[in-house]
């Protein structure tokens, strides 16, 4: 017999329909039935009858036909609501529903498995995770790890020995000894007392990464969970059964223990949960809808699912990888804008960046010449100005490599110590099968990546910073010999001028944002965890930085696309007019003042999407073939190759003779 579970007035309500053709609107009935029915005063009604209402799906919000049957209108186990007419609708129906949660709509399962096990995980691997792309599984090795770690707790517990966390409290209660009777008590106890969070909830793909992280954090084998509990938190995953985790509230040591207890709760039954096939809802119900049970904590396993850095590494592995797509299309951005300010390119010469040779500060430059090269790629806007007088080009412009390098470089930094991190045991205590006992230490402390996000924050933050004075200048005609605001009947229309003030008001709110959470510290726990590295506001900030980098860029995108505009019929680079075509693939050209936010929008889902990058990478590959030898399948990384390049011309590609 199908059921429903059915949201009315705040309650959730498991109905089961008999028959296939009964109606929605007799679902709804019988669902506003079962509500009075709870109620001492009926819920204000005196009958089913006089109840007005209309039914909608939980996911997405569709209404609903009541003349249609069960059958043809919803799936077997569907949430829906019923809203009560004259009700106002309660905010606490989707709690604080997250952003982009929308998305989902276009969730399909995914059919292929990434094998965990706990030493391997990349942060491309757990982003992917994050969108869904991926199920997991477990290899041999680490099933055999997680069960020889629980044999140690089982022993520890049948031979009653006093361990922190196993058969004592936490914190300032670790002196406390727990009977065995309790051991169980005590773990559910954990994760309720310390599921204290506060805020919006994660999005859906970062509570995956999060969830995802945790699981391969427990398959290196040092956590003490029985293998049957994970089997449980993966199938959790794979359903995409995600829980309320609020997104305020972790300190960064003991790790991320308000976050990760949010997440345990749901997959005990407890707290809100989310799914494609649910939206938001009880967690009993929606690992009811998928066939999944929740979990029954053994001694250990509460501590084992909320003790570690997951929080701050999860959101610190998205930072790193959206960093690293806004740093390298930055580099096309920019070229973009030298072109249209009629800029050269012999500040970008191989032995320029040969005699100083950081390794971000030669690929950049490589990657400028790989765009803007005339010998390679005729440029007709960059012969219109074959013979200016002008000798060198604002820093903006000519300081693009050491600028931007040192930000690949951060990058690369940050990344290496976020793969070590997520690939880390970060629980206290930890097992150690081999040696049969339980050590506590340390390594749940987020100082690691708390300190590398607010260094990522700092380094991403100058590509807007610079970027918004290359926005100035395009729109300045003093300096761009361009229509101001880039728009034509100045006075009439005010074109990029307020786009240009949003750049600024961003690359302001960045330099709050940069300052470093990590250099602040507060005892808690009655002096027993006396030094946090508040890490969770470190990876939060670090991803609000970024998005303001790349809105930023998005407005000088849109902008030198403008300004080519001013400078037709004459072209620029192949490469670079590929970019302009996508980018007016989503933006028409700026004739006259329209609504702007959209246009902004929608070239900053194009960098986000990593389109431009999509666009001009095969041109950027090319020229590296054919300018490094050594850039032959099986070489060394091009990133490392950059000051290598072999000059193949005088240096500056026909640009500016009159430079001294």
């Amino acid at each position: 017999m199908p059921r429903y579970t059915v949201h009315v007035r705040g309650e959730w309500l498991a109905v089961p329909c008999p028959h296939g053709t009964n109606t929605v609107g007799w679902l709804g009935k019988e669902a506003v039935r079962r509500y009075m029915k709870n109620k001492p005063d009926n819920g204000g009604f005196t009958s089913v009858e006089e109840v007005k209402f209309f039914v909608r799906r939980c996911k997405g919000l569709g209404l609903l036909d009541l003349d249609d049957t069960v059958e043809d209108a919803l799936e077997d186990n569907e949430f829906v609501e019923v809203v009560i007419e004259g009700d106002i609708m309660s905010p606490d129906f989707i709690p604080s529903q997250p952003e982009g949660v929308h998305l989902y709509s276009k969730y399909r399962e995914p059919e292929q498995y990434i094998s965990l096990d706990g030493n391997s995980l990349t942060t491309q691997d757990l982003v992917n995770l994050g969108k869904g792309l991926y199920k997991i599984k477990l290899t041999p090795e680490a099933e055999a790890k997680v069960k020889q770690s629980r044999e140690v707790i089982e022993r520890i517990v049948k031979e009653q020995t006093v361990v922190y966390g196993i058969t004592t409290g936490f914190g300032k209660f670790a002196r406390t000894v727990i009977p065995n009777s309790k051991l169980m008590e005590l773990q559910m106890n954990l994760v309720r007392s310390h599921s204290a969070g506060v805020g919006k909830p994660l999005t859906p793909e970062r509570s995956r990464m999060l969830l995802a992280l945790r699981i391969n954090v427990l398959a290196k084998g040092y956590s003490g969970i029985s293998l049957e509990t994970l089997q449980q938190v993966i199938e959790a995953f794979n359903a995409s059964c995600l829980p309320y985790i609020p997104e305020k509230g972790t300190v960064g040591a003991s790790g991320d223990l308000a976050p990760l207890s949010h997440l345990a709760l749901g997959l005990t039954g407890e707290g809100k949960m989310w799914s494609p096939k649910s939206g938001w809802a009880d967690a009993k119900y929606v690992l009811e809808a998928h066939g999944l049970k929740p979990i029954t904590l053994k001694p250990k396993e509460g501590l084992a699912l909320i003790n570690g850095t997951q929080m701050i590494t999860s959101l610190g592995c998205e930072a790193v990888e959206r960093a690293s797509a806004i740093a390298r299309q930055a580099d096309i951005v920019a070229a973009l804008t030298l072109e249209v300010l009629k800029g050269t390119t012999k500040a970008f010469d191989t032995d320029i960046h040969a005699v100083r040779p950081h390794r971000g500060q030669a690929e950049v430059a490589f990657r400028f010449r790989s765009l803007l090269d005339s010998d390679h790629h005729p440029s007709e806007i960059a012969e219109s100005h074959r013979f200016c007088d002008r000798v060198q080009d604002a820093y903006t412009m000519r300081c693009c490599p050491q600028v931007h390098g040192v930000v690949n470089d951060t990058i690369a930094f940050v990344k290496d110590i976020m793969t070590t991190e997520i690939n880390s045991a970060t629980d206290n205590p930890m097992v150690f099968a081999e040696r049969a006992e339980t050590i506590s230490g340390g390594n749940f402390h987020g100082e690691y990546p708390a300190k590398a996000l607010d260094y990522l924050a700092i380094g991403v933050h100058e590509l807007a910073a610079i970027s918004e004075r290359r926005i100035e200048r395009l729109c300045n005609p003093s300096l761009s010999e361009l229509p101001a605001f880039l728009v034509t009947e100045g006075g009439l229309n005010s074109g990029f001028m307020i786009a240009h003030c949003t750049a600024a008001a961003l690359v302001s709110e960045n330099k709050a944002l940069c300052h470093p959470s990590s250099v602040d510290s507060l005892s808690t726990s009655a002096a027993t965890e006396d030094h946090v590295s508040m890490g969770g506001w470190s990876a939060r900030k670090a991803l609000r930085v970024i998005e303001h980098v790349e809105q930023v860029l998005a407005i000088e995108l849109l902008a030198a696309c403008q300004g080519i505009e001013f400078l037709r019929p004459l072209r620029t680079t192949t490469p670079l007019e590929k970019v302009y075509d996508l980018v007016r693939s989503v933006v028409r050209p700026w004739m006259k003042d329209r609504f702007m936010a959209p246009d902004i929008e929608a070239a900053h889902r194009l960098l986000v999407e990593q389109k431009v990058w999509e666009v001009a990478e095969p041109y950027i590959e090319k020229y590296r073939r054919e300018h490094i030898p050594e850039s032959r399948p099986g070489s060394p990384t091009a990133f490392s190759l950059g000051s290598l390049e072999r000059k193949t011309h005088d240096g500056h590609n026909h640009r500016h003779h009159n430079e001294l």
